[in-house]
């Protein structure tokens, strides 16, 4: 995963070029266009213009500038729970393991196999960085929804879902249960097509390495297994029954997974859009086993989340949600919210698979947007963008906007962690917090 890392600190400080820095005078024409644009955020109450809008799309799209602060994560709880108690949204995904999270959407659908509290389900994920669902914002969440699907019928009751590629043992494991449980013919063909990838004894960097070094894969016969699945599902019309569903879902992890681990040891923009399209698969398939009208929630990094379209980044290749589902189901039916803070306190680790730290977050960088929103004088607060604001010269251009990932070091802040952007472009709503925290562990 250094691999990974260090791929895209070079991709984002190869787009540092595209930031000007504004004239003094530029720069107080924007502090005072923005100043009448933005909206003070002091209480839930504040967020109804959000709510309004964002309860009118077919997805809502929740970002974050760090993996590791407390506001971005409650304020995407209080958002998700009024688009779930006010608008009817169906589901939430987030930018974790599906086996690992589906032990939580098993508890907030009070399924007979769901474990007993929320805090036992998330003192159970044990894949770094933990902190991400170890918390407490996420713990409150999840009883909110176990408390608000009660009374509903199954059918109807919010899930809660992992969309990302990672966990590809996990889902290979619950497949090999389902298919001996209610596929007892195919099993055997299953299980020996799963072996190539196997008996890399869990560790995906082992097999991508010998992918590298010898030159082969083990590709065909895992999208086999997922066409197989596929067939199946088809054949048995269970493209709603819960169990076939999973089934397939694991079939297209094992089988993306190795796709992005075998693209991702060259270092290779591939893999970044692999997992992005399996992401973005997860999400569709959501949003049809909900069925008609179903209407999703899906939180994950600014970098996922905010339309790439509107970096420099997609001039490179690089697709993510916001661009593959405004395209797809179109600008009108989806609603990105973009989250950042100007300087205070983040956890995250220096190198990936560390211990945890609180790390300090300094000063946005001069000229970025970030410097640029902490010289208004509201605390907190948000904008919204609309076709007047993506036409207006003060804004459709790029300006450095901070990402913080899992792995970080303040002291490349400004060499490392800003992605050039046109704010009213990548989102349409912007929520900006002066001073942030670090999230808090349960134990």
């Amino acid at each position: 995963m250094k691999k990974i890392t260090s791929f895209f600190i070079v991709l984002f400080s190869l787009v540092i070029f595209y930031n000007p820095v504004l004239g003094n005078d530029n720069e107080q024409h924007l502090i005072d266009f923005l100043s009448h644009k933005a909206i003070p955020l002091t209480v839930t109450a504040d967020l109804d213009k959000i709510i309004d809008r964002a309860g009118q799309r077919q997805l809502v799209l929740l970002g974050e500038s760090s993996h590791g602060t407390v506001e971005f994560y409650s304020l995407r709880v209080a958002i998700t729970k009024r688009l779930i108690s006010e608008k009817q949204f169906s589901f939430v995904a987030v930018e974790g393991d599906w086996s690992s999270i589906d032990r939580l959407n098993q508890y907030v659908k009070n399924m007979p196999s769901a474990l007993k509290s929320a805090k036992e389900v998330l003192l159970s994920f044990d894949r770094w960085p933990e902190w991400m669902w170890k918390n407490y914002e996420i713990e409150q969440l999840a009883e909110w929804l176990r408390e608000y699907n009660t009374d509903l019928p199954s059918d109807k009751k919010v899930g809660f879902h992992g969309m990302d590629v990672y966990g590809p043992w996990d889902a290979m494991d619950n497949l090999l249960v389902f298919t001996k449980k209610y596929l007892p013919l195919y099993h055997d063909e299953i299980q020996n097509k799963l072996q190539c990838f196997a008996r890399y004894d869990r560790n995906e960097w082992a097999y991508a390495e010998a992918v590298s070094r010898e030159g082969f894969s083990c590709q065909q016969g895992l999208i086999e297994v997922s066409n197989l699945l596929r067939t199946l599902v088809t054949t048995n019309n269970a493209f709603r029954d819960n169990e076939f569903f999973q089934a397939e879902q694991n079939a297209l992890i094992v089988k993306n997974a190795e796709d992005y681990y075998r693209l991702a040891i060259g270092n290779n923009l591939t893999s970044w859009n692999s997992r992005v399209q399996h992401m973005w698969l997860s999400v569709k398939r959501l949003l049809y086993f909900y069925g008609t009208n179903s209407k999703g929630i899906v939180w994950a990094h600014n970098t996922h989340v905010g339309d790439s379209r509107a970096t420099p980044m997609y001039s490179q290749g690089v697709v993510n949600i916001g661009s593959l589902s405004r395209y797809e189901l179109g600008r009108w039916r989806v609603f990105v919210v973009g989250f950042s803070t100007n300087e205070g306190q983040v956890l995250a680790g220096n190198s990936w698979g560390s211990t945890v730290e609180k790390m300090q977050i300094p000063s946005g960088v001069k000229g970025s947007y970030e410097d640029i929103l902490s010289k208004l004088k509201l605390h907190n607060f948000y904008l919204l963008f609309d076709h007047k604001d993506r036409k207006n010269p003060w804004l459709n251009q790029y300006r450095k906007h901070r990402a913080i990932g899992v792995v970080y070091n303040p002291k490349n802040d400004a060499l490392d962690n800003y992605v050039p952007s046109i704010l009213p472009q990548r989102y349409d709503a912007f929520i900006f917090i002066r001073y942030t925290n670090p999230l808090e562990l349960i134990e």
